[in-house]
């Protein structure tokens, strides 16, 4: 079993010639509300590209309205256990303001919503849910004390631990080494691996630069780190050595959720026995099927897509 724990939001989608400038109104095209949510959409692509004999689950909160309605239906869709999300009374169901502009790049603007009330508590009475699991996942779009009870949980139950650092953390909010350490594989992109190194963005330009900010995060306490680089593939640091894995020729057409379905198939055949090496190629191209398509849950593939 796989289990996910983290958020569920509804996706705003807007189609824009060009992101606006500040104080700049602008006109732009196709809207569209779509099931999203780091977590849920890592959770949707884990069931989406698992064979059979995996089942997958998630821990996490929705709110009492129309939204958490149809938040969850989507999920029971794909056959994720759902059973360990709850319904919070009085609040609103988390939600994801999208723009897309024409070369399929993103920006995105989070209001968290009941994602803001996954608790310790959550999580303690999913133990049961996370004992019979072999792989646990999780982000950061939800509380980070919630997601550091969760890691030490499933690390002290033996667990393999995957954390996408995403949202990356501010300064005031770092992760803690002891944290890391109780992390089999970090997996962020360029812009978060670079704040966890306390660099710039801008300076992981290269192999070396990036191998310099995975150094520093390995020192921290990180095993296992996996850069998803875009275009560029992804540069895996792992404990048999150090591989930049080309990307897959695509055209991108909306870059939502191509992190998420890169981790859910990067997960999904980890938990089939897969080697890492495999488990990265089977993530890239269900990742580049993602990219040339629009929206988060909606471009993530099936595996019958990727056996073709």
């Amino acid at each position: 079993m796989i289990v996910i724990i983290g958020s569920i939001n509804m996706d705003l989608v807007l189609n824009v010639p060009r992101m606006p400038l500040p104080g700049e109104t602008l006109s732009g095209g196709r809207f569209q509300t779509i099931s999203g949510g780091k977590g849920a959409n890592q959770a949707v692509a884990c069931a989406r590209l698992s064979d059979d004999s995996v089942k997958v689950a998630m821990v996490a909160c929705l709110g009492d309205d129309a939204f958490g309605t149809e938040l969850r239906a989507a999920l029971r869709n794909d056959g994720i256990d759902d059973s360990h999300i709850s319904t919070i009374a009085g609040e609103a169901s988390g939600v994801a303001s999208i723009l897309v502009d024409a070369g399929g790049q993103n920006s995105i603007v989070l209001a968290a919503g009941a994602n803001d009330a996954l608790s310790p508590a959550h999580i303690d009475a999913a133990r049961s849910l996370i004992e019979q699991a072999r792989i646990v996942v999780l982000q950061l779009e939800t509380p980070l004390a919630t997601v550091i009870h969760a890691i030490k949980l499933a690390h002290q139950l033996g667990k393999t631990v995957v954390l996408n650092p995403a949202p990356a953390p501010t300064p005031a909010q770092a992760l803690p080494a002891a944290l890391l350490a109780q992390v089999d594989y970090l997996i962020p992109n360029e812009i978060e691996a670079a704040m966890l190194a306390g660099l710039s963005a801008a300076s992981l330009d290269n192999d070396a630069a990036i191998e310099a900010a995975v150094a520093k995060l390995r020192a921290d306490g990180s095993s296992n780190v996996l850069v998803t680089l875009g275009e560029k593939g992804v540069y895996a640091a792992l404990s048999s050595g150090s591989v930049h894995f080309a990307a897959q020729p695509t055209k991108a057409v909306d870059t939502t959720a191509a992190g998420d379905t890169f981790i859910g198939g990067f997960v999904a055949a980890l938990a089939e026995g897969r080697s890492e090496a495999d488990a990265i190629a089977f993530g890239q191209r269900a990742a580049a099927l993602s990219v040339a398509r629009i929206g988060a849950q909606t471009s993530i593939p099936y595996r019958r897509e990727l056996e073709a």
